[in-house]
């Protein structure tokens, strides 16, 4: 109320913890350390956004979904729910310098929320890492020439070719002289049975590099070359996080802008092949097809990319965010962070598709026909198109390790998330242990991880995005606005952000109010009665007990929700009203320090 609290905080061995590697001595917060420029925050950020799904992902719907008449829903999605809740995120990380699980001390009974981000950042980092130990293996694989995939070798087995195949099938046959004749030398195109053949890189894909079972029942050994390209993945991650935000916001000056040098290259080299053409107006030319507007897949689908390609929900940009300095525009931040990784995917799906066009031209198809989704574009239909191109090795080695760089950004920071959560939990345990939390995290994800190299491996991995990915951030996300603007109080938090950047008009947070109070959570509703498809690989399908064991890991997640709520009641002394008050109205100032030597910060408004 027009006071300000001056905190200070001393400490007995305050020299030494300017000497830890993880805190400056130009930081405010002398006990977690602050992002050593903006330019670090930034990238990391982007790494952390910008990710597989906006190269193999976003395309493909567009494509599917209307072409360039998919960016009006995409747009709306972003406007309605990524850009308020990744605001949100980040402005309650850096308001209190904690990670997703402390920052809930705010409100405690709902602390189980950020324990289930956590949770779903753990397990989506088990398998993220096996999907960067894919690309680490065909980058590996691609320092061959020519390369293997580009035709049917060794390995391959009688379905595979690079041309359709086909058997001429004549009813009645014309009798001359004792001879059976065709009415002509070719047979008519309505009488070809087509025979079911596999390309080259198809059967690459499911032979060598998979090795796949014939589903989740059959696990079979290890693949141990995916084993080994895993355990690289994760000495990778290691070594970028040895020393927390110190070492990996120098690490991603690197790896958050190397994709956009691959991409400007493939879509320099895309756009001057034959049949360029073709695949642009296919991903977001003319073909766009303003009808598909009135199909409620084509606005879940913009709502699904859009949440998952900003990671909102997730405890990244919490964790992230809660380095920032005090005063930091987290506003402009979002924004900024928001539209690059936006128009990342729609960058990505232009250098994508003028290759994809070019394959559709060699191989005489339509481009839809040659066009896929996921793992599918990735490591089947893109890697056949770069076989294609001239010194097809360098462009494949390219486009392998720009996918390489798009994990690994992204999963600093899911492994980020783990590691400032137990520092956060335990600060005087893990002081000045940084290191050993960050080699500890990775060395235990390894060894969960390794069922998912086994032959049965892509299924576990498929099973795992669509089910720890999914319904878990939905509750989340929804919680995470109930708690925030209905229980501490949506005024309450705008005037705290306005402390940190200062007072802003009503007219400004005229939309923000909007969004937050009732838009946002009225998508995250909606979008939650479209999203569960039953989950498959292909045409291979799960069993009853693969099925179940989905629902157990979103359990597993969300159960901590209502259990810690249930703790925070019992362990709560006085009365009901009492209780009631401590643990849904707590006041962010009885927790909610900066450790810095002398920084004076307006007081809570109560």
């Amino acid at each position: 109320n027009g006071e300000f609290n001056c905190i200070a905080y001393f400490s007995d061995d305050h020299e030494k913890q300017q000497q830890d590697s993880y805190v400056g001595s130009n930081d405010e917060n002398i006990d977690r350390g602050n992002w050593t420029n903006k330019r670090e925050y930034m990238l990391s950020m982007i790494g952390y956004a910008v990710g597989l799904g906006n190269v193999w992902r976003f395309p493909y719907l567009a494509y599917k979904n209307g072409g360039g008449a998919f960016l009006i829903p995409y747009v709306i999605m972003l406007a309605v729910a990524g850009i308020p809740l990744f605001f949100l995120e980040s402005s309650f990380g850096q308001f209190c310098s904690q990670g997703p699980v402390n920052v809930w001390r705010a409100l405690p009974i709902f602390q189980g929320v950020g324990v289930a981000m956590v949770l779903v950042s753990t397990l989506v980092g088990i398998y993220y890492n096996v999907i960067i130990s894919y690309s680490l293996y065909y980058m590996f694989a691609s320092f061959q020439s020519p390369l293997p995939w580009s035709d049917c070798f060794y390995w391959s087995n009688s379905n595979c070719s690079l041309t359709p195949r086909g058997t001429c099938f004549i009813i009645e046959p014309v009798i001359v002289a004792n001879m059976t004749l065709w009415e002509n030398e070719t047979c008519p195109k309505e009488n070809i049975i087509s025979i079911p053949v596999q390309s080259p890189s198809e059967q690459y894909w499911d032979l060598v590099a998979l090795q796949r079972s014939s589903g989740l029942d059959e696990t079979g050994p290890v693949v141990w070359h995916l084993a080994l390209c895993l355990l690289l993945g994760w000495l990778l991650i290691a070594a970028a996080l040895y020393k927390g935000i110190k070492s990996s916001g120098k690490v991603v000056y690197f790896t958050a802008t190397f994709p956009y040098v691959v991409l400007l290259i493939l879509l320099i080299r895309g756009v001057t092949l034959e049949g360029a053409r073709d695949g642009i107006e296919f991903y977001i030319g003319s073909q766009s097809n303003l009808t598909k507007l009135g199909e409620a897949e084509v606005w879940r689908d913009a709502a699904t990319q859009i949440f998952y390609s900003l990671s909102v929900a997730w405890g990244g940009v919490t964790a992230l965010s809660s380095y920032n300095k005090f005063h930091n525009n987290v506003f402009k931040d979002a924004l900024t962070v928001c539209l690059t990784n936006c128009g990342t995917s729609v960058f990505a799906g232009f250098a994508i598709f003028s290759i994809l066009g070019h394959m559709a031209h060699v191989y005489g198809k339509p481009v839809s026909e040659v066009a896929q989704a996921g793992f599918g574009l990735a490591f089947i239909a893109y890697p056949d198109a770069l076989s294609k191109l001239p010194i097809s090795p360098l462009w494949s080695i390219l486009f392998f390790f720009m996918l390489l760089t798009l994990g690994l950004d992204s999963q600093f920071a899911g492994i980020e998330v783990i590691s400032t959560c137990l520092q956060d939990a335990f600060p005087e345990r893990f002081k000045s242990k940084r290191s050993i939390i960050s080699v500890g995290t990775c060395a235990i994800l390894f060894l969960l991880g390794l069922p998912c190299v086994t032959q049965a491996g892509i299924y576990w991995v498929t099973l795992m995005d669509q089910f720890c990915a999914g319904f878990v951030l939905l509750i989340a996300a929804l919680l995470e606005l109930v708690g925030i603007f209905y229980f501490y109080g949506g005024n309450r938090f705008i005037k705290d952000i306005e402390m940190m950047i200062g007072t802003r008009s009503s007219l400004f947070w005229l939309w923000w109010r909007a969004c937050w109070f009732f838009i946002t959570p009225a998508v995250i509703l909606v979008w939650s009665l479209l999203t569960f498809r039953p989950p498959s690989y292909g045409t291979v399908q799960y069993p009853a007990w693969g099925v179940a064991l989905g629902w157990c890991m979103i359990a597993f997640c969300l159960i901590w929700i209502p259990l810690v709520a249930v703790w925070k009641i019992l362990c709560a002394q006085g009365n009901p009203w009492q209780v009631g008050v401590m643990c849904i109205h707590s006041s962010w100032s009885s927790y909610c320090k900066l450790h810095t030597i002398s920084l004076c910060t307006p007081s809570r408004p109560e």
